[in-house]
């Protein structure tokens, strides 16, 4: 036998890591899928999943579908959606009532019925200037946009072009808490407010 005083592999540059194999864990690469997904803080994008788990995109992609199919067809009471340009789990639209319950008994921070309506303009109108919002509502709506802005759902976009005044927009939370990918996915109930022109002459009587 032959022996070196040459330093080992080991030695010399530490223990190399070691291959992550997903599917030697007992939940194989859906479990490994699922432990992650439940500590992300925000939609984790399949790209992002597959590196994470030394996996082929393609084959997460087609795990994270699995999965989602799954959960509705046991009719859990959480979902795996991809929103926000990522993967997240939400609790199921059918237990709504239920976690209605659990919101109105005072454990989350509710929005203001204010500020939902303030919320809603900006969404299906932005970009919009604050007193645009107000002339469509009706009341100044200064605290409800400081509200909107603190929880991080709307964001300054800009600024008019003829007055200077701050534009808002809505954040890419806004879209994960929804549930949405982007803005086209909202619902169409933007006819049930003032075209541009007509919040144009709202804005314009009101100051």
């Amino acid at each position: 036998m032959v022996v070196t005083d040459q330093p080992t592999s080991d030695e010399a540059g530490g223990a190399a890591p070691l291959a992550l194999d997903v599917h030697a864990t007992p939940g194989g690469a859906r479990g490994a899928l699922e432990a992650v997904l439940m500590v992300v803080e925000e939609p984790i994008a399949d790209v992002d999943l597959a590196a994470a788990l030394e996996m082929p995109v393609e084959e997460v992609r087609a795990h994270l579908r699995g999965l989602e199919d799954e959960y509705a067809a046991a009719h859990r009471g959480f979902c795996l959606r991809e929103a926000g340009g990522g993967w997240r789990f939400y609790s199921r639209a059918d237990y709504a009532h239920v976690v209605e319950r659990f919101v109105v008994g005072g454990q989350t921070a509710r929005l203001t019925q204010a500020a939902l309506e303030t919320l809603a303009v900006v969404a299906y109108r932005q970009p919009i200037s604050r007193s645009r919002i107000g002339a469509v509502r009706g009341v100044n709506v200064d605290g409800v946009v400081r509200t909107l802005l603190t929880r991080g759902l709307i964001e300054e976009c800009g600024h008019d072009g003829e007055g200077g005044a701050i534009l808002y927009g809505t954040t890419p939370y806004f879209l994960e808490r929804m549930g949405l990918n982007d803005l086209d996915e909202l619902p169409p109930i933007a006819p049930h407010l003032p075209d541009p022109e007509a919040i144009d002459e709202l804005a314009a009587v009101r100051s």
